[in-house]
């Protein structure tokens, strides 16, 4: 019997009020689930529209009948013993992967508190399983052999291609059989720098069959960024592929990895092997700038290699990934997720919050090189025998009209992306939506940041012709999968909010002296207890793990995250609170921008800021201060941005550059970026006091120059 079959079958039980259960019982209040709210301003998926008038959109009783969550009830019941009885509650779901070796009488430890010693968790230790046996070979056990794995979708309309789940696994094997063969042994990295490729989930899922640890590099990062990760894990092997198009512009990646290695031979890591995969499409192999005796074409041998390839059975502790996220501190942090915990977490927050059954074509539109791309295009939704598209191009090319193309043609089911994408669609007109079917539509999806509730309406109204729930999601990067998420049919739905937490999370919101707050409330989004996904250590650096996670909040998991929870417990996220700039779901830190910014010779100074964007959630937005005897000009104000596209990456670029005389320092030193917040959003009525400032003058200054 599984979890949601003992859920539905088990008795309500009564249960003592506790913090982490009050938004359980908040929803028990009436039998609708919403609290106390009144049902005047409600509307029912599927037969209207939702207004800003409306503060609920309900699921249809059709919708919830056939859901894996269907109440409020059900979900009380699974969400309270994944709190009570952790270690059961996720080694009853455990069990349903494949383990080698079975894990020791105590399914976890953990210690969050710094206070007591060293921050650690352990789930699942003594157990030995494989990630990639559990997503390929265990489907194709159960007789999913010929099922579609992946329908890959070109940059070009009509360039496609598809794997079934068989397919998929003879082509990892062969590059797991290369891999080995070049020496690539169980705990060595490698680094893949590859865009939205077939080849970029056969690449990850051949490493984690072996036992090797691979760190996936966003193909947008500069060869600097590419280098500091290079230089960082010491890779065995990089891959790439020559060129892509995205749109009508040719990216030549090799030259960016060209570029990154001889950085990395500089900083005393060299590379030995750089597999390239030559990708036709965008780069002809004669074109290709070549390094003998280092580069290898990817066709040349991989396909050469036996189609079967042993399994090596890890521990569950044992490392699956790396992925470097922006930090505060100007230097990308290394986030370590490793295998059982991780692959039990993603593969049932899949599940569950897309409440994916196994007809469903699965859309999400993230790119691998970040941590959606990894949880929620590879493994979470191949652990569950999903159909996946992936694809390789620019979501308004050649007209905005693409996505509703591809969901028509492949009648995907299951559609997840950014709120960025959403606003920049919403933004083009609803012509390019309705032009096309959608009827196949079942759920929608939200990753990357908050959603606006505005934006959230269009998606449901305008995309999903009102019938389509939306798992508006919150998580990051450390936490491996959904800690936030509504579940389809479950419960209602308000606009904008991730609505309450998944199985074993137990968020809780602090002031700023970490006092939990109750009720309705608002200030910084922790974490108590651990839970399976969450990642345990930062590479090469458990101290910088400790201080930027636990020691903010002793005795807890502290998110980054501002949010306030409303008077029927549902938690609406806020943003970051910390010097980390959210820009279309990819998180930046002003530290790096700042410090692409001053390695300019003709900037002295610079401080940035996030700023609202309509389309983009966030942009970036720099305070500049030139060095003496330097005047503004139009040409260093590109060559400023410039120098961050080429240090960190396009998306990095400031969307403005203020000049700066001075900036508003306090006579310590420190910049006082909540004044410059307040200038770069217009809001000088906002300003507070500022006689604190060494040189009060500074903005005043600042405000003049803000239209130059």
């Amino acid at each position: 019997m599984t979890t949601g079959e003992l859920a539905t079958a088990s008795p309500r039980r009564s249960f003592a009020s506790s913090d982490h259960l009050r938004h359980v019982e908040s929803m028990a209040q009436l039998p609708s689930g919403a609290g106390k709210i009144s049902h005047l301003n409600a509307v029912i998926l599927g037969e209207t529209l939702a207004s800003e008038e409306n503060d609920l959109v309900f699921p249809s009783q059709d919708f919830s009948r056939q859901a894996l969550v269907s109440s409020p009830e059900q979900y009380r019941i699974m969400y309270e013993r994944s709190i009570q009885d952790p270690a059961g509650f996720w080694s009853e779901i455990a069990s349903q992967f494949y383990w080698k070796e079975k894990w020791d009488p105590e399914v976890y430890s953990e210690n969050i508190d710094v206070r007591k010693g060293t921050v650690k968790f352990e789930w699942f230790k003594g157990a030995s399983t494989n990630i990639s046996y559990n997503a390929l070979d265990r489907n194709i056990e159960a007789g999913n052999g010929g099922k579609v794995a992946v329908y890959w979708e070109g940059n070009e309309p009509g360039d496609d291609d598809q794997l079934t789940y068989a397919e998929l696994l003879e082509k990892v094997c062969q590059l797991a059989n290369y891999l080995k063969h070049v020496g690539v042994r169980k705990g060595d990295s490698v680094v893949i720098y590859l865009p939205m490729l077939m080849e970029l989930l056969i690449s990850m899922l051949a490493c984690a069959r072996i036992g090797a640890v691979h760190s996936v590099v966003f193909a947008g990062f500069s060869a600097e960024s590419l280098a500091q990760r290079i230089i960082d894990c010491k890779p065995k092997v990089v891959i790439t592929c020559n060129a892509v198009r995205r749109g009508p512009k040719a990216i030549h990646l090799k030259d960016i990895v060209d570029s990154a290695i001889n950085e990395s031979v500089k900083g005393g890591v060299p590379v030995d092997l750089c597999l390239t995969f030559e990708n036709q499409s965008a780069m002809k192999r004669e074109d290709t700038k070549w390094q003998e005796g280092r580069d290898v074409w990817w066709q040349d041998v991989v396909p050469k290699f036996p189609t079967k390839c042993a399994v090596e059975w890890v521990d569950a502790e044992d490392p699956l990934f790396l992925l470097y996220t922006s930090g505060s501190t100007g230097k990308p942090k290394g986030v370590l997720h490793t295998t059982g915990g991780y692959m039990v977490y993603t593969a049932t927050t899949f599940k569950y919050a897309f409440d994916h059954k196994p007809s469903d074509i699965y859309w999400c539109t993230a790119d691998c090189g970040w941590i959606t791309g990894h949880s929620y295009v590879t493994y979470g939704p191949l652990l569950n025998g999903a159909t996946v598209v992936v694809f390789e191009g620019a979501p308004n090319y050649p007209d905005s009209g693409r996505c509703w193309d591809i969901v028509d043609k492949y009648k995907v089911t299951l559609f997840y992306t950014a709120p960025t994408l959403v606003r920049s669609l919403m933004r083009e007109g609803d012509e390019y939506v309705t032009r096309y079917h959608r009827k196949s539509l079942r759920v929608l999806g939200s990753v990357g940041e908050p959603i606006n509730p505005s934006a959230w309406r269009w998606f449901y109204n305008v995309v999903g012709d009102s019938r389509c729930p939306i798992s508006d999601t919150w998580w990051q990067t450390e936490t491996g999968g959904f800690m936030i998420t509504p579940l389809p049919g479950a419960w209602p739905q308000k606009p904008g909010s991730a609505t309450f937490p998944f199985f074993g999370v137990q968020p809780v919101i602090v002031d700023e002296n970490g006092n939990e707050i109750e009720g309705e409330c608002s200030g910084y989004l922790c974490i108590k207890k651990s839970w399976p996904g969450a990642f345990r250590t930062l590479y090469g650096d458990h101290e910088r793990y400790e201080t930027t996670y636990f020691k903010p909040f002793a005795g807890y998991y502290f998110t980054g995250d501002g949010c306030s929870r409303d008077k029927d417990g549902y938690f609406w996220l806020t943003g970051r609170v910390d010097d980390v700039i959210n820009v279309s779901g990819h998180r930046i830190g002003t530290a790096e921008v700042e410090s692409a910014l001053v390695s300019h010779p003709h900037c002295a100074e610079a401080a940035v800021v996030g700023v609202e964007h309509e389309i983009k959630g966030q942009s970036i937005y720099a305070f500049v201060s030139l060095v003496e005897g330097v005047s503004y000009s139009e040409g260093i104000r590109k060559s400023l941005i410039l120098a961050v596209r080429n240090q960190i990456g396009a998306f990095a670029a400031p969307d403005k550059i203020h000049w700066a005389p001075g900036l508003p320092k306090t006579r310590s030193g420190k910049i006082m970026r909540r004044i410059l917040r307040k200038i770069a959003s217009g809001q000088l009525d906002e300003l507070g006091d500022t006689s604190t400032l060494a040189d009060p003058n500074v903005v005043d200054q600042l405000i003049a120059l803000s239209d130059c």
